[in-house]
């Protein structure tokens, strides 16, 4: 780049004549970046309408199936033996439970040790202090109640100069959680699972004589404390059933015991038709109509964010004589001015668009449209739901739609509560509707989600046209800038000349001058 020179000769202002000179250029330059900024702009506004329609369609989609409402509540008489909670598939009406046994993990707590001089027991504590003399001895760990079903018999060999720490890694191999407490001076055992399947017995081996000696001296015979591990069972409506854990999944009944109702002595023999049933928890399971209820409101709620939201940014004002401005006009401008300026210019991009347009009609028409349910058509007016008309709505606002009797709704808390009088009497209609409703406009948002040439998968505007119109303007802004510099550079060169003329002609002049003076 050559020396740009100012008309330190010529006394001209050069900046500026190159200015103005390449202003033409300069105007191009920023007309194409003012509709880079727009679309930018717009680009962020339809992401951002994007991501809510996106969270609104999944919202739809789980309301087409059964699971998506809270079609079932179910109560426990006695929360200190059951607790239940119930989907849509739960009987209503009221059961008995009797629980006889709680699912049990097998425990065994090892009596208190100790050394022979009454010394402080730590895991790295060797066994000759606590009185082993043997280098290996053997004991068993393995099922209890000759139960095959809870694995295979596992030997533990240690010595005399094993640490209390390597018995309790062995017992951990050996399938058991195991720890010992060195302030209790005590181990801690228990079977991995809980149920009757993972129960376990220490043993000493028959074929190692000191082996009941070594259990002793570790608190791990006779004087231990073992719970033994065992299954839960209930009687549900006369019919029982055993699970290793306390919770069962029973025809839509999801039931957590956490206390026994009978006493029994014998689980595998009891006589469920002789149960006291006065002992029993009662489960009582209605319709939750007002779960529901709530989840059309959320339903409807969600929709008239989105509808509103797109009916404001279609209808928006236009912007017609504003366009982003210059670093140069900002300057001129506060920030609450400029911010006023871009705000007006944002609100407008969407202006009639036509993308949103053919969304906001797909939304709408799904809406309105009629829906048979056992011969008979229903629309959401049949249960009270219906927009306010386009005299009684407020601005843009004319696609929300409202609950009659609802008690949060200015417009209609007056009205006759006819959606929970419907769910009151006739909930399964009620639920066939909202989801066949709910399928139609799923549907017609997916079918404008689909991908092409100009938009991706799951988008409702065309995001890649509009990323390629973007990359186009910043290469043809890219162009400009380089016309802008050649030009610049083609005047500056010019003028470089000319400065250098005028400083030559004055030089000849002064020395002319010299000459006849002297």
């Amino acid at each position: 780049m050559p020396i740009r020179m100012t008309g330190m000769v010529s006394g001209l202002d050069t900046d500026s004549i190159v200015k103005e000179l390449v202003s033409a250029y300069s105007t191009k330059k920023e007309k194409y970046e003012k509709e880079r900024t727009k679309l930018g702009w717009k680009q962020e506004i339809w992401k951002s309408l994007n991501k809510e329609v996106n969270s609104f369609y999944k919202s739809a989609g789980n309301l087409r199936f059964d699971s998506g409402y809270n079609t079932k509540k179910t109560t426990s008489s006695d929360s200190t033996k059951a607790t239940v909670s119930a989907s849509g598939n739960a009987t209503v009406g009221t059961q008995k439970l009797h629980v006889l046994s709680t699912a049990q993990s097998g425990y065994l707590t090892g009596a208190e040790i100790k050394t022979a001089a009454n010394e402080k027991v730590t895991t790295s504590t060797k066994l000759s202090d606590l009185g082993v003399t043997a280098d290996e001895i053997t004991f068993n760990v393995g099922p209890a109640n000759n139960n095959s079903a809870s694995g295979t018999t596992k030997q533990i060999k240690v010595g005399k100069d094993s640490t209390i720490s390597d018995v309790v890694n062995q017992l951990k191999d050996a399938g058991l959680n195991a720890n010992f407490d060195a302030g209790n001076r005590r181990f801690y055992l228990s079977s991995s699972d809980s149920g009757y399947a993972t129960d376990f017995n220490i043993t000493a081996d028959s074929s190692d004589t000191n082996s009941t000696t070594l259990l002793n001296a570790l608190g791990l015979g006779k004087t231990a404390k073992k719970i033994d591990g065992s299954d839960a069972v209930i009687v549900l409506n006369g019919v029982k059933y055993t699970s290793t854990t306390n919770n069962f999944s029973i025809n839509g009944l999801s039931i957590s015991v956490n206390g026994v109702t009978d006493k029994v002595d014998d689980l595998e023999k009891v006589d469920v038709d002789a149960l006291d049933d006065s002992k029993a928890v009662s489960i009582s399971t209605t319709t939750d109509t007002q779960g529901i209820y709530d989840k059309i409101k959320d339903f409807l709620t969600s929709y008239n964010n989105i509808i509103n939201k797109m009916t404001k940014l279609y209808n928006a004002d236009s912007a017609k004589n504003y366009e982003p401005l210059t670093d140069d006009e900002k300057s001129q401008m506060s920030d609450s001015e400029v911010e006023k300026w871009e705000t007006k210019i944002k609100d407008s991009l969407l202006r009639r668009d036509s993308n949103l347009s053919t969304i906001m009609n797909a939304m709408t028409t799904s809406m309105t449209k009629a829906i048979s349910i056992n011969g008979k058509n229903y629309s959401l007016s049949s249960f009270g739901i219906s927009t306010l008309g386009y005299m009684n709505s407020a601005e843009n606002e004319q696609n929300a739609y409202h609950i009659d009797g609802d008690e949060d709704d200015e417009n209609t808390s007056g009205n006759k509560d006819k959606l929970m009088a419907a769910l009151s009497s006739d909930p399964d209609t009620v639920i066939d509707f909202m989801k066949q409703l709910s399928t139609n406009l799923y549907t017609a948002i997916d079918k404008q989600m689909q991908s092409n040439s100009l938009r991706s998968r799951y988008s409702i505007y065309n995001d890649k046209e509009m990323t390629s119109q973007y990359t186009s303007y910043t290469k043809t802004i890219a162009e400009w800038e380089t016309k802008i510099s050649d030009k610049e550079d083609y005047y500056y060169k010019k003028f470089s000349k000319m400065e250098t003329a005028l400083s030559k002609l004055n030089s000849q002049t002064s020395s002319l001058s010299g000459m006849f003076s002297s």
